[in-house]
């Protein structure tokens, strides 16, 4: 009975102080402008669809991979820890069951790339990290994309990843040119790229009066549309110009700015034509050379006597040719 009133005792205050971290935790958080929330499983299941999935059986899992969960990312932080007060029954029951020695049973996790997401067992593995393990059994089923998701990657970073394999998935890309290094940094501008090869695929079976496959249509694209681009931009030191962003990026402003030029001219831009004249809106020098070049038709008008050096003006010593030189 003693026993029994110690760990009562003793779960009350291992989940306030659990919650207390958790509050200190959001006040960082906000501090430094960085999220402290679960990934929730739909924002990844969003953005891209497994190509298949498998069962693993029951693994050990590092606690520290698992990032997410499918229904109670509103209830624990981005640790596990707890922020609602009405979780307090379930993990304060999961807490006793440790202090009684008792085995629970395994959680069950859905696993993409190196993540994991808790289908059931949240609780557990909440009370699991707050006592410092760093393994935990668990029942896996593994669903398949093409690129890799790293615990150490930042939410968005995450999310933005979920949405490469998602395009990896529609546009074989990663085998039709492997070498590609297409990367934008905001979401949801893989599915703009993803229209784009869309309308040059109807493009394509237009001209060629016959079905074009998806594949055939990236590889076109990627030669004819995205490269010129790429190498305009790079040619004429667009990338210098905006270093915290990517190619994919300056692909993506090209082609809106690219959009807006046709519209206003009522003809086709090639691109590799908008990509210069692009590159010219962005150049450190715009509006500096015109001027420049107007000063120097300014000076050209002047009379005569006036642009004459100043040694032919100074003195008979021609002083003034030296102080220039000197100067």
């Amino acid at each position: 009975m003693t026993d029994s009133r110690s760990h009562q005792e003793q779960v009350r205050a291992d989940f306030d102080r659990a919650r207390q971290k958790a509050f200190l935790h959001d006040l960082v958080g906000v501090f430094v402008r960085r999220p402290n929330n679960l990934i929730p499983y739909h924002e990844i299941r969003s953005r891209v669809s497994p190509e298949g999935e498998s069962y693993r059986g029951v693994q050990t899992v590092p606690l520290a991979n698992i990032v997410g969960s499918m229904d109670r990312f509103n209830d624990f932080d981005r640790a596990f820890l707890p922020r609602q007060r009405h979780t307090a029954g379930r993990w304060q029951n999961v807490d006793r069951a440790y202090y009684e020695e008792k085995t629970l049973p395994p959680i069950q996790l859905y696993k993409v790339g190196d993540v994991y997401f808790v289908k059931d067992g949240n609780h557990r593995v909440s009370v699991a990290r707050e006592r410092g393990q760093e393994f935990i059994d668990a029942e896996v089923i593994e669903g398949h994309v093409r690129a890799p998701l790293y615990a150490s990657m930042r939410p968005e970073e995450l999310l933005l990843q979920a949405e490469y394999a998602e395009f990896l998935r529609r546009t074989n890309l990663d085998r039709v040119q492997p070498d590609h290094d297409i990367r934008p940094t905001a979401l949801g501008r893989y599915d703009e790229i993803w229209h784009q090869i869309e309308g040059h695929r109807e493009w394509l079976s237009a001209i060629r009066h016959e079905p074009v496959t998806v594949e055939d249509a990236v590889a076109d694209w990627y030669e004819h549309i995205y490269c010129p681009i790429i190498t305009v931009a790079r040619e004429r030191g667009v990338m210098e110009r905006f270093p915290n962003r990517t190619e994919a990026d300056v692909y993506l402003w090209v082609m809106r700015y690219r959009y807006e030029m046709e519209r206003r001219l009522g003809h086709d831009v090639g691109p590799a034509a908008s990509a210069s004249d692009y590159a010219e809106t962005v150049s450190p020098w715009r509006g500096v050379l015109p001027r420049l070049g107007g000063a120097a038709r300014g000076l050209a008008a002047l009379p005569g006597r006036l642009l004459r050096p100043r040694s032919a003006r100074a003195g008979p010593a021609g002083r003034g040719s030296e102080a220039a030189a000197d100067g």
